[in-house]
């Protein structure tokens, strides 16, 4: 049975590689560009710097561990040097988006983008062997790490009506990063690093639902009153849940285990639109409007990371229920979203499954969840090991 996904995700991915190869990649000015539309035509030349990270990281590893290409090579050092050229202001913060040129053109004060700027160089420089690329990752790692502690340090100043509050998307790119960190170092501030975030999680379970919900006050108190303390992201909790289980690899612990599981199964259950199929891009958990008016759209990115989550649930403990929810979910979004015609996934559809936008890539989608899933997916599967480089 899983043979037949394997060889699925396998085209599929050689088909989404083609047209990130074919369309994205700026030889003139270096980068790439990622606002593509069905056809692969570009339809905005900025550079959006976490997706260039993103790529780097993405055909770094297709280097690494599907198939030493040359031009997953070629690709990651056109990108890569672009963006370790333009990419970081005087202070050493990573841009949100650059000029096709690399002229800065936006700064948002969050730190996703250097996530996975830092992730990218990571990637190369297992590539590589480029000594200077991991040194410049593990020096952005901790300046996230800081700037997510005190966001400050970002021109992020904290009012008093605000409260301190726990996100689980900074709970899961500082995981994310320290588990890429550990595979290749031996510094042990990364395994702690990987402990907490294992314990932050645990503060975002809502154990009645079986989910993880997004924001958490620090201090205890009650968020309810607040659509942020209501919000659920299905997206983000399967996304969590495997992330969980990889850290499980560093740090084992069968409450932990436990819980990936729960939250896994949970999220499916609760995000699954029973009319339409296909998982919700945000909810309330208690009914209400969202201030997300998007939320009943179904998204490609959702759908890609429970692909992943299901084949590695299923790998890991053999129970026929993963695989009863990978066959839906395969089925919903091979369904809706690969583009039969051109190649590569749609990633806006309304509720109903229908694309709202023609486009392949964004500002937000990019060479990034499609790839990893079905790679990820490819060797869970085949039983690939990881690779293993230390610069």
């Amino acid at each position: 049975m899983l043979a037949a996904y394997a060889e699925r995700y396998r085209t599929n991915l050689e088909s989404v590689i083609s047209f990130w190869l074919n369309h994205s990649l700026d030889r003139e000015y270096g980068g790439q560009f990622t606002c593509l539309d069905r056809d692969g035509t570009v339809y905005d030349t900025k550079k959006y710097m976490w997706m260039q990270g993103r790529a780097v990281w993405m055909f770094s590893r297709l280097y690494n561990e599907f198939e030493r290409r040359q031009e997953f090579l070629d690709a990651a050092t056109l990108i890569c040097r672009f963006m370790r050229r333009y990419g970081r202001d005087p202070q050493g913060r990573v841009y949100f988006s650059l000029t096709r040129e690399g002229e800065p053109y936006f700064y948002q004060r969050k730190p996703y983008a250097a996530v996975f700027y830092m992730l990218g160089l990571l990637e190369y420089a297992r590539a590589t062997g480029d000594a200077s690329c991991f040194d410049e990752a593990v020096e952005i790692f901790w300046k996230i790490d800081a700037w997510i502690r005190n966001p400050v340090l970002l021109d992020r100043p904290v009012l008093i009506g605000n409260p301190p509050v726990s996100n689980l998307a900074n709970v899961m790119v500082l995981a994310s990063m320290a588990i890429e960190l550990a595979r290749v170092s031996d510094d042990p501030r990364y395994l702690q690093i990987i402990r907490d975030a294992m314990d932050g999680v645990l503060r975002h379970y809502d154990p009645q639902r079986r989910i993880l919900v997004e924001h958490v006050a620090l201090d205890g108190r009650d968020l309810r009153a607040w659509p942020e303390g209501r919000l659920f992201n299905p997206g983000h909790a399967i996304e969590v849940a495997w992330f969980l289980l990889h850290m499980l690899e560093f740090v084992p612990g069968e409450q932990h285990r436990q819980l990936a599981l729960d939250a896994l199964e949970g999220s499916l259950e609760y995000g699954w639109d029973r009319e339409y199929g296909g998982l919700y891009y945000f909810m309330d958990i208690e009914g209400k409007p969202t201030l997300q008016l998007e939320s009943t759209m179904k998204l490609w990115w959702p759908h890609t990371e429970a692909i992943y989550a299901l084949v590695l649930a299923y790998t890991s403990t053999g129970e026929e229920r993963w695989l009863r929810w990978l066959e839906r979910v395969d089925e919903y979004a091979f369904r809706t979203f690969v583009d039969p015609v051109y190649g590569e996934w749609f990633g806006y559809c309304d509720r109903r499954g229908e694309p709202v936008l023609s486009s392949k890539g964004g500002n937000y989608k990019g060479f990034f969840h499609v790839p990893r899933a079905l790679l990820f997916s490819v060797q869970r599967i085949e039983g690939a090991p990881l690779a293993q480089h230390r610069p």
